[in-house]
Parts: structure tokens; C-alpha cells; sequence
């Protein structure tokens, strides 16, 4: 086989559509799962061409995008914009989309009907819910009415009043027994995939060799089949103290920044735009526009 024709395959192979399956195959063949938050067109379009597996229209939104001061605000009608512009920039990552806090704690029939808007209106190909056993007879609802549910255990930031701020959780044994029970309780409900966020890297670890579903990680340590991270967070574009976890992979907030005292200086010295950036006249227009221009003699 030419060096050309392996080429072409390996192309082939990271263009193939990322599936709920997809991500078991890699459990299963111990390969590293990526996944991104992504709030619109354009940020979606630059994380799926760069290969990225999954794609989580996050709740995070509501902090990094819309100014809340946490998830707890944000509405089904705001979930399903942000879902719809992400759906329009993806065509090869799994898309998952969080149920926001309040779409899926009042009744059964309720969490039916906001899951079926994100799938059916926002394009969803996965919902994620937080939460462990208590949750376990949603997850199974959805499950069967072929709804795939990512779960989240751990800090779970919808529950930021319960659990007291955000803190790590599953430091005690009775913790670290009941996010065990948790996780066994979602993948028996039919979760595909669990995301772990803020717990010590050694329970992560054991969670992960527990489950056949995957794991992703997010403050969870190296163990998890793959990693999380918020798209702004990564690139510098999040206003505050950024958590233990995040590393950043770029300065895009100071490159944003120059840009922009740039851009104002030339504008201000009158540099921009220049002559070579402006549109013309033919010279047959410009003469007549003189002629319209020219002030007009009244007669005596």
C-alpha cells in the first residue's frame, strides 16, 4: 500500500461520524475520547473540523456567553438558540446537549417533552442530565423512548445551593461509596456515557474500571476514557479565577484585546479604512456627481 493510499484511509477514518458507539469502541480500545462545550457557529464549525469527538452544548453557556452568574437561570428557550446554532457548524462530533436546570425536575412528561425539543428542534443526538441514582428513572424514561442520556455525577453545578458552592466531592468513604452507587445506578438505567467533574483523580479512576460505559473527565484526573473542558476557559476567554483543572491552550482574550486598541487607534487617526479598502466611482460617475453636488444659480 503507497504511502498516498494510507494517507487517504487515515483521512477517511477521522472523517467518520462519532456515534454513541463510537465513543464504546474507544472505551473498549483504551482510545482517548475529546470532547469541547461549543455555544455557536462558529466555535462549533473550528472544534469539529479539528477533529474533536464530541460536542456538549453545555449549560455553561449561561456564565460564559449570556453574563449569568451561574447554570441556574438559563431557560429551555435559551438552550434550544444556542443548540441550533451549534447543530448548523457540526457534522462529524457526537452532539450532546445539557437539560438545563428546571427542564427535567417537575414531572416525567415535562423532562419527555424538553428532551424531545432538544433532539427534534435543536438536533440534539444526546441529552446530559446531572445527578446519580435519583435520576436513575429518568435516565431509564428517555433511555426508552430512544433518548441517549450522557449522566454527570460528582460536583454537579446545578446543584451549587445543596452542595454548598463548588466543591469537590467524594472525599469521605460514605462520598465515595455513594458516587460509586451512583454510577453503577445510571449505566444500569442505560446512560451511554458518564461525565465526572470535580472528584479526586483515584476515584475517577476506579469509576472508570467499574462502568463498560465511557467516562469524561473534568477535574476528575488523567483516569477517565476522555476529557472535558469549557471552550472559553481554554483559550483565556473566561472573566474570573479559573479552576485547578483548566489549562489554557492559547491567549485568545489578549489576542482579542490588541485587535481591538487597534482597531480604535486607526479609526481615531483616521488610517482606517484606507483608500485601498473603499469603493469607486467611474470617472463618468464622479463628474456627475460634481455636477449634482454643484450648488445651483437661481435666476434674477
Amino acid at each position: 500500500m503507497s504511502h498516498t493510499q494510507v494517507q487517504l484511509q487515515d483521512t477517511g477514518a477521522s472523517a467518520r461520524k462519532i456515534t454513541v458507539r463510537t465513543l464504546l469502541e474507544k472505551k473498549r480500545q483504551r482510545q482517548p475520547i475529546t470532547a469541547l462545550t461549543a455555544y455557536d457557529y462558529p466555535t462549533a464549525r473550528l472544534i469539529d473540523e479539528a477533529g474533536i469527538d464530541l460536542i456538549l452544548v453545555g449549560d455553561s453557556v449561561a456564565m460564559t456567553v449570556l453574563g449569568y452568574e451561574s447554570t441556574l437561570s438559563l431557560t429551555v428557550e435559551e438552550m434550544l438558540h444556542h443548540a441550533r446554532a451549534v447543530r448548523r457548524g457540526v457534522s462529524r462530533a457526537l452532539l450532546v446537549v445539557d437539560m438545563p436546570y428546571g427542564s427535567y425536575h417537575v414531572s416525567a412528561d415535562e423532562t419527555m417533552r424538553n428532551a424531545l425539543c432538544f433532539m427534534k428542534q435543536g438536533g440534539a443526538e444526546a441529552v446530559k442530565i446531572e445527578g446519580g441514582r435519583r435520576r436513575a428513572a429518568t435516565v431509564e424514561q428517555l433511555t426508552l423512548a430512544e433518548i441517549p442520556v450522557v449522566g454527570h455525577i460528582g460536583l454537579t453545578p446545578q446543584s451549587l445551593h445543596s452542595m454548598g458552592g463548588y466543591r469537590v466531592q467524594g472525599r469521605s468513604l460514605p462520598e465515595m461509596e455513594e458516587l460509586l452507587a451512583d454510577a453503577a445506578a445510571l449505566e444500569d438505567a442505560g446512560a451511554v456515557a458518564l461525565v465526572l467533574e470535580g472528584i479526586p483523580r483515584e476515584l475517577a479512576e476506579e469509576i472508570t474500571a467499574t462502568v463498560t460505559i465511557p467516562t469524561i473527565g473534568i477535574g476528575a484526573g488523567p483516569g477517565c476514557d476522555g476529557q472535558i473542558l469549557v471552550f472559553h476557559d481554554l483559550f483565556g476567554m473566561t472573566f474570573g479565577p479559573l479552576a485547578k483543572f483548566v489549562r489554557s491552550f492559547g491567549d485568545a482574550a489578549e489576542l482579542m484585546r490588541e485587535g481591538l486598541e487597534q482597531y480604535r487607534a486607526a479609526v481615531l487617526e483616521r488610517s482606517f479604512p484606507a483608500d485601498e479598502e473603499s469603493y469607486h466611482l467611474s470617472a463618468e460617475m464622479a463628474s456627475g456627481l460634481e455636477k449634482l453636488a454643484a450648488p445651483v444659480s437661481l435666476a434674477s
